[in-house]
């Protein structure tokens, strides 16, 4: 018996062939793939020429847009679960926080310092916990975010506990502080546009392929010679690493880190934005993250009934959009060209 030599070769399965890149997109098709792009845009937008509060919102929305982008490389290319991603938050928080107050730190050694804690952190904590499946696996994340939190929590002496730490220095540019609404809105934009374009180029490199064949059947991945393994630690690395880059953010932004920030609450309004928007799509975690953040603004006019109104648009948009609004602009693209295949022929 002779294998395939387009298959498996002796430098590994040639993924390119077993998990394709999809084809460019027809020129309808562009259309729809540009939509959740030009959705967000309008709202970045609205937000950059009313200023004030709209910004501070929008601006939130993105520094989350950024964390729930490394949760859709762990969730949504690669298929598992994850519960603890707030734990490497807290770690890049914190990092820049105590670095730049205490010991007079620039904000960018700051920023990386944390950010390869959190990637050490994810390491120790990913090589043997990635090893579970399942259940198993969530309920090990979740445990991860929960000790991460009382840490904060019980460490008074670095973290200050639920006082936390103030006085968190904002991100300067060549002596340019940027401290107001439009100038962070423009910084968190590009920086989200970087994470996007990081994550496209993730899903359409053999990395990606074979986060894909992951996704598909860790048996048949591992029987075209993937190491199941290495990669869903990788995944793992890299889901952590977005998630302190977001976490450093958020503190200089604000100039404030507390363990609330990272609590529960960040864990399941990702969640949120990540299935909203539409898991496993690039501009999933960014629309989803600009939407989800605005309804409560939008419902505020309801007041007592603000929750009630919220949720319910949320249970809507889950019915309606199963696979989030990136993938609902695709499928109304599509039916239209089945209904012509059905009958009569194109215009």
């Amino acid at each position: 018996m002779t294998s395939s030599p387009n298959i498996i070769s002796r430098k590994g399965p040639d993924l390119r062939r077993v998990f394709p890149v999809p084809a460019q997109p027809a020129p309808r098709n562009r259309l729809a793939a540009a939509a959740p792009w030009l959705v967000a845009a309008c709202i970045v937008g609205y937000a950059l020429f009313a200023g004030g509060y709209p910004a501070t919102v929008v601006g939130f929305a993105l520094i989350y847009a950024i964390f729930v982008s490394g949760l859709n490389i762990f969730m949504g290319l690669t298929a598992q679960v994850s519960f603890g991603q707030s734990a490497f938050a807290a770690v890049g928080g914190y990092a820049s926080a105590i670095l730049t107050t205490q010991y007079d730190w620039g904000w960018l050694p700051a920023m990386v310092a944390g950010i390869a804690a959190a990637l050490a952190a994810a390491f120790a904590i990913g090589y043997p916990t990635l090893r579970l499946k399942g259940h198993y696996l969530s309920m090990a994340t979740l445990a991860i975010g929960l000790i991460a939190h009382e840490i904060a929590v019980e460490w008074e002496s670095v973290t200050m506990g639920y006082l936390g730490i103030s006085g968190i220095p904002p991100i300067d540019i060549a002596g340019y502080e940027l401290a107001g609404d439009r100038a962070i809105l423009i910084m968190l934009s590009l920086c989200v546009a970087a994470t996007v374009f990081a994550v496209s180029r993730i899903r359409s490199s053999r990395l990606g392929r074979a986060f894909a064949g992951l996704a598909g059947s860790e048996d048949a991945a591992r029987a075209l010679g993937i190491d199941v393994a290495r990669y869903k630690l990788v995944s793992f690395l890299l889901a952590a690493s977005f998630a302190s880059f977001s976490g450093s953010l958020f503190v200089h932004v604000v100039g404030y880190v507390s363990p609330e920030v990272f609590s529960l609450h960040m864990v399941i309004l990702s969640f949120t934005m990540l299935y909203v928007g539409g898991i496993g799509t690039v501009a999933g975690p960014v629309i989803g993250a600009l939407v989800v953040s605005a309804l409560p603004e939008t419902f505020r006019a309801f007041r007592d009934y603000q929750d009630l109104a919220y949720g319910t648009a949320l249970i809507l948009l889950l019915i309606f959009a199963p696979r989030g609004l990136a993938g609902l602009f695709a499928a109304l693209d599509r039916k239209p060209s089945s209904d012509r295949g059905k009958g009569g022929t194109a215009p």
